[in-house]
C-alpha cells in the first residue's frame, strides 16, 4: 500500500515538473528580440556644458507584420522592454564620444507621455567610438505596439564639437508575448 502511494506521489511529481518546464518552453516560442536602427546627426559647435535637445523622425515600428511572423499580435503582447541601447559614431571615422559629458534618451508617441528609456552619465573621455547606456526596464508596450515612436536625445557636452557626428542608434527590445490562440 506505502509503495503504490509512492508511486502515485512521483508521478504526480514528474507530472507538474513536466507540465512546468513544457510551458517555459511554450513562453520562449513568443519572447523574441525587436531591433530597431537609426541614425542621428550631432551638429557642430553646440554649447559647452549646455543641454541639447534631438529628437529622431519618426521609426515606424511595422509591430504588425513582425508580431505575425513571431505567430503573435499587439493585443497579446505581455511585456516588451529596451535590452540594449547602442550608440556608435560612423562618421566622423576617427571621432568619439568624449564631447559627451552626459546623454540621456527619451520615448514619445503622439497619444503617449515622454519617458527616459536610456542614459549615460559621467563619460569618460577615452569611451571610443561606441557606448552602451543602461536602460530602464520599464514596459514600453504602449509605444512599440503602435504603428510609429520617437526618440529625444538630451545631451551635456563637456568639449567644443568641430565638425558634424552622425551616430548609429541600435537598439534592442525584448517581446513577451502569449502564442495565438493559446
Amino acid at each position: 500500500m506505502k509503495t503504490s502511494r509512492i508511486k502515485i506521489i512521483s508521478i504526480w511529481l514528474i507530472a507538474i515538473s513536466w507540465i512546468t518546464g513544457g510551458c517555459k518552453q511554450l513562453d520562449k516560442l513568443t519572447q523574441f528580440p525587436l531591433d530597431y536602427d537609426e541614425t542621428i546627426v550631432i551638429p557642430s559647435l553646440i554649447g559647452l556644458n549646455l543641454p541639447f535637445n534631438m529628437v529622431t523622425p519618426s521609426i515606424k515600428t511595422n509591430s504588425t507584420q513582425i508580431f505575425e511572423i513571431n505567430n503573435t499580435r499587439k493585443d497579446l503582447v505581455e511585456e516588451i522592454q529596451l535590452e540594449k541601447l547602442v550608440l556608435n559614431i560612423i562618421d566622423p571615422v576617427d571621432a568619439d564620444f568624449s564631447f559627451l559629458e552626459s546623454i540621456e534618451i527619451y520615448i514619445s508617441a503622439e497619444i503617449l507621455e515622454e519617458v527616459l528609456v536610456a542614459w549615460k552619465y559621467d563619460i569618460e573621455d577615452s569611451v571610443g567610438s561606441s557606448i552602451i547606456l543602461e536602460t530602464s526596464g520599464d514596459d514600453l508596450t504602449p509605444y512599440i505596439v503602435l504603428d510609429e515612436f520617437t526618440l529625444k536625445f538630451t545631451t551635456v557636452t563637456d568639449k567644443v564639437v568641430l565638425s558634424d557626428q552622425t551616430i548609429e542608434v541600435r537598439s534592442t527590445f525584448f517581446v513577451d508575448a502569449k502564442i495565438l490562440g493559446i
